[in-house]
This record gives C-alpha cells, structure tokens and sequence, in this order.
C-alpha cells in the first residue's frame, strides 16, 4: 500500500529571513543602478574647504603651543625643586652629622643623653612634640633637633610639590601630543583635497597664492598712522624684515613662523617679552575695540576664540602669518573678523 505523506514545508522563519534578503537586494541593485556617481569638487569648493581645514589647524596650532610652553615651564620649575631637593639633602645630613658629633662628645663625656640615642635612630618629629623630651636636652640640642625637624618638612613639601608637577608634565606632553595629532591630521586632510585637483587647477591655485603673497608686500599702502611706541615701531620693523618667510605650525623664526611665533618674535627684537600664544597675547596691554584708534604695532587678534593674531600694519591693514601654505605677508583687516587690538 502506498505511502501517502505529506510534503515536509520549510519553516515560516527561513522563508521569511529569504524573502526579506532578496528584497534587500533587489532594493540595492535598484538604488546602485539609479545612484548619480559623486561630484568631483570644483577648484573653488575645494580651496573653501582647505580654507577651513587650515584655519581649524590653526586653531589647534595655538593650543599646541599653550602645551608646549606649558611643558617647558613645568620642566624648568621641576628641574629648579629637585635641586633645591638635592641641596637641602646636603644640608640635612650637615645637621644630622652635627647631632652627632654631639652625640660624640656626650658619650666620651659620660653617655648619650636617651633623648638623643633615640633620636638619631629614629625620627625628631616625635620627640619634638614632646615636652618631657625637650626639658631633657640641652639648647643647643634643641636647636639642632629644630633645624633638621624644619629642612625635614621643607624637603617633605618640596618633593610632593615635584611629585604633582610631574603629574600635571605627564598630562600636559599627552595634550601637546594630541594636539599635534590634530593638527597633522587636519593639514593631511586638506592636502588630500588638493590632491583631488588637476595639475592645471594646482597650478592655477598656486599661482593665486604667489600672486597674494607677492602684492602684499610690493603694492600695500600702509598711509601714515604712527606707531603705538619706539617698542611698537621697533617690533613692526623686525616683523616686516620676515616678510616673505613661510608660516609653519609651532615656529617661532627666524626661518618660519607661526602667527603668535612672528608676534612673540618680532616684540622680542624689540626687548619686549611677550607670551608665546595668541590667547595669552590678548590679555597684555591695553584693549583696543576700535579699527580707528589702532596704531602701528598694536596687536591685532581675530576670530571669536582669539585663534589668530597679527601687527597692525596702518590703513585697515595686518602684517600677519596667516596659514600654512602662505608667507608672512600684509592683508586686509576686513578678510577676517577682527575683534580688538591690544597696545603692548
């Protein structure tokens, strides 16, 4: 007798997972198939958006160097503490030698006093507080005891002022590296834009550039405006001998510089130390809001977080490194959004 059996049906889950697989392919080739292939980026979208990626690398750039004047602060003062650490260590075992030449002397004489036995096995902290124990020794004693227990603190509170310094230069090195980081990062991206250009669009941007860097500083009229001091007048004159030097992140010249490294600099021929970056440069001096009442010399800062700073240069004018890629060079005030002046 034949067998009558059903046919065995596949699960309701299996069929579902392949009908909603195949839908999903069928979705993709459509969505493949009508996609419009991506738009190369024309010559001018793609300098705006270097643009961007420089002035964002800038922005980096400052806080870099915070970091890095940070660190070496922190190492200049560590360095300082821990030679002061060494030489009170010299100190105290001057004293602690003394005590015992005491020592000395009491036991050829007839015995250490018990107070001092115990002390030069131990610590004077302990003794120090204790009246009983100051009654038994002598002022000279006490006096020395004195002394080591003070050089004992002061060296105490030195090496835990090192200890945290050393753990605010720890954290500061992982921010400089970090923001060097950042700011590789963000000229590697926009050197990968231009890379998306032709040959014909590189030279032509290039060409735009080398024409800004050289009529910036053959064809500006600067008017009369005086300068803001001899100081002023001195910095502005060493700023305008770099005319032409390429701006490169974190430098301070002579061959390059920075924004803030060409400021710091051009005031420091000057015999004027001003602080390295453009935020710390903004709170020196007197604060100037008025484009009309700046004068040669003054620092002029741009943009809300105070990211870039340049001299002012007379007639609406800033001698400035502006960003990589460009030359120390002159530029309007008004191709950025000025917020204050600051008279050093």
């Amino acid at each position: 007798m034949a067998s009558h059996r059903r046919p065995k049906q596949q699960s309701r889950a299996r069929v579902t997972v392949l009908t909603t697989a195949a839908a999903a392919a069928v979705v993709l080739s459509a969505n493949a198939a009508n996609a419009a292939p991506s738009e190369k980026l024309s010559k001018d979208q793609v300098k705006s958006k270097v643009d961007k990626l420089y002035e964002q690398a800038e922005q980096a750039t400052e806080k870099y160097n915070g970091a890095k004047e940070k660190q070496q602060k922190l190492q200049k003062e560590i360095s300082t503490i821990q030679d002061n650490v060494a030489r009170g260590q010299q100190e105290l075992n001057k004293l602690r030698d003394g005590l015992g030449s005491m020592a000395t002397a009491q036991y050829r004489s007839g015995g250490i006093d018990p107070s001092v036995q115990l002390f030069l096995s131990s610590n004077p902290d302990d003794y120090l507080d204790k009246a009983s124990t100051l009654d038994q020794l002598s002022s000279q004693q006490v006096d020395a005891l004195k002394k080591i227990q003070d050089k004992q603190r002061e060296l105490a509170q030195e090496r835990s002022e090192a200890t945290e310094k050393l753990k605010d230069l720890a954290a500061t090195r992982t921010e400089l590296g970090n923001k060097k980081k950042e700011v590789q990062g963000k000229l590697a991206e926009a050197q990968k834009l231009l890379n998306t250009l032709t040959a014909k669009e590189k030279a032509e941007l290039a060409a735009k550039q080398q024409r800004a860097d050289r009529s910036s500083s053959e064809r500006v009229d600067l008017g009369d405006a005086p300068p803001a001091s001899g100081r002023a007048s001195a910095a502005f004159a060493a700023a305008q001998a770099q005319i032409g030097k390429p701006y490169v992140y974190g430098a301070t010249g002579p061959s390059s510089f920075d924004c803030s490294g060409l400021t710091s600099y051009a005031y420091a021929q000057a015999g004027v130390s001003i602080p390295r970056t453009s935020e710390a440069q903004a709170g020196i001096g007197t604060r100037i809001y008025s484009q009309s009442d700046l004068k040669v010399g003054d620092l002029v800062f741009f943009y809300g977080d105070i990211h870039h700073v340049g001299l002012y240069a007379g007639n609406g004018q800033v001698l400035h490194a502006p960003h990589t890629g460009a030359v120390v060079r002159y530029e309007a005030m008004s191709d950025m959004p000025f917020q204050f002046g600051v008279r050093v």
